[in-house]
């Protein structure tokens, strides 16, 4: 990754309080799971969006950037939280709001 490219991700997570890295975008999820992560952070607040489908060093970029394989990928006040199927993990035990509103974990 370029050093370029790893400041480019450092400004967009650290910018906005939810980023979503995903394939498609908020008007038209292009995957099942990336629309899932959408649908469960969109009542949280305003939710940045990157389609990771309109630049291929963006799609492998990120996937090495977190260390993580796969598309979605989500980033909560500055911190890699992971796919959608954690996101999921985090929203059925009540602990997602409290993430975005910046509380501890309980």
């Amino acid at each position: 990754m370029t050093p370029e490219l790893k400041a480019r991700f450092d400004q967009i997570t650290q910018s906005h309080p939810i980023v979503l890295f995903m394939k498609g975008n908020a008007l038209f999820p292009q995957c099942g799971f990336s629309a899932r992560a959408l649908s469960l952070l969109q009542p949280h607040g305003e939710v940045f969006t990157v389609d990771v489908l309109a630049d291929p060093e963006v799609r492998q970029g990120i996937k090495d950037y977190t260390n993580w394989p796969t598309i979605p990928q989500i980033f909560i006040r500055g911190q890699f939280i992971g796919g959608s199927d954690i996101l999921t993990e985090l929203a059925e035990r009540g602990e997602l709001a409290d993430l975005v509103a910046g509380k501890p974990p309980a």
